[in-house]
């Protein structure tokens, strides 16, 4: 992950399939807009509550796709999430239907302007107070369970994205190897990403386009993109499928794992892999939770093979958010991402780059009315440290007190207003 989902303890609980949401009694949104980000998973719920087999309570900082669907939407301001999730288990009709049957809480990061721990806790409630209960995590990249179940995660002791980018920061990296990685435009805090890729002695880049981050790189390896190679894919509840090529890569880049077992061969390391399947095989033979996912058992099965959850990952412990208090002049940032933006793959093809919708600040229109008379005015966001200039929007379905911009999208980069290391994010915005 680059620094924008919740902990990785999250797939050491107790984990919900995508069918078990769609069929359970009750499905708690704890999450971000998952018809943004997941929209397939957005799918199968908004027909399971079309169906009434299900029924949906949302919390989330500002109204979602899935808002009108939600039989309850309780939405909060970044950093109360307790008191939200407090409130909602103290409603009697609440706690009558979380005791009809099923449950499942989808969880992730739904602001990333605050950091994990008010929903870390969040979470941690209601699993508290609905035993039985499991879970569907919420993230967003493809393929990130299962980078994170083979172990592209910290070990104990280890850093993890933010961890990692200090450390380039302050000069204690020696060479730091971005792999299909873009933290000046993934990480959320774009100071901290910035230092870090200055402060890096060498960099080196595995990507399929020579993105911001690959710009600065001292090497360059051209990597594949998706349907140029083959391999397996690992989604949100454990499943492994396949993945075939289905084009032939232009000039000399390669797939990942070739350009791996190349650079270890330079080192005087020999990975044994000739194949995908090899790959495959050696994950199945060696992986906690893999076993059943063979090459042979993955091609018999069009529908997957679905993993175990990883005994190695522990599952997150409980945490305490520390907030402080609020100037009432000030507003509360909430950041999240939306379907199309600037990666890379988007930005690249004609027929997508135009739906961006670009950066602007998102207001209600009563707090619209506190700040310019005038929709679409130029207004001056301010944080301690930095300022950026954003058009103003109003929006009805952003909570009073709060200020959302979508992530990384054409225009004013959000990112330079946000602390990774800060509980949340209170601005000041004045007509410009």
């Amino acid at each position: 992950q680059m620094g924008d989902g919740l902990p990785v303890g999250l797939l050491g609980l107790d984990r919900a399939t995508i069918d078990d949401a769609a069929n359970a009694a009750t499905v708690v949104l704890l999450s971000p807009d998952i018809k943004e980000e997941l929209p397939v998973l957005y799918l199968r719920l908004r027909a399971a509550a079309e169906q009434r087999r299900t029924k949906i309570i949302e919390l989330t900082p500002k109204r979602t796709g899935m808002t009108p669907y939600a039989w309850r939407h309780v939405g909060y301001q970044p950093g109360t999430q307790v008191a939200a999730v407090d409130g909602l288990l103290a409603d009697a009709d609440v706690a009558a239907q979380l005791a009809t049957g099923p449950v499942v809480v989808v969880a992730g990061r739904a602001n990333l302007a605050e950091s994990t721990a008010t929903t870390v806790q969040a979470l941690r409630r209601l699993l508290d107070a609905v035993p039985g209960a499991t879970v569907l995590p919420a993230f967003r990249r493809g393929n990130v369970v299962g980078a994170l179940q083979v172990g592209m995660r910290p070990g104990k002791g280890g850093l993890d994205t933010r961890g990692t980018l200090q450390a380039a920061a302050d000069g204690k990296i020696e060479c730091l190897v971005l792999v299909g990685s873009d933290p000046l435009a993934d990480f959320p805090d774009h100071s901290l990403a910035t230092r870090a890729l200055a402060g890096a002695r060498r960099i080196i880049a595995v990507d399929t386009f020579l993105s911001a981050s690959a710009a600065k790189a001292d090497v360059v390896l051209a990597a594949s993109a998706f349907a140029e190679k083959a391999g397996t894919h690992t989604n949100l509840e454990g499943r492994v499928t396949s993945l075939a090529r289905k084009v032939t890569p232009a000039g000399v880049n390669r797939a990942d794992w070739m350009i791996a077992a190349e650079l270890a061969l330079e080192l005087g390391s020999d990975l044994g892999y000739g194949t995908v399947e090899d790959i495959t095989a050696d994950i199945a033979a060696k992986v906690d939770g893999y076993a059943a996912a063979t090459p042979a058992a993955i091609a018999a099965d069009s529908d997957g093979v679905l993993t175990a959850v990883p005994g190695a990952i522990d599952p997150m412990n409980h945490v305490e958010a520390v907030i402080g208090e609020r100037n009432a002049y000030d507003f509360r940032l909430v950041v999240s991402r939306v379907l199309y933006d600037q990666a890379e793959g988007t930005a690249h093809s004609p027929s997508l780059a135009h739906l961006a919708r670009g950066s602007a600040v998102h207001l209600h229109p009563l707090d619209l009315d506190r700040v310019t008379s005038t929709a679409g005015a130029r207004v001056k966001v301010s944080t301690a440290s930095a300022s950026v200039v954003f058009t103003a929007v109003a929006d009805d379905s952003v909570l009073r007190g709060t200020a959302w911009v979508p992530f990384n999208q054409p225009g004013p980069n959000v990112g330079e207003l946000i602390d990774c290391f800060a509980a949340v994010t209170d601005v000041r915005i004045e007509n410009v």
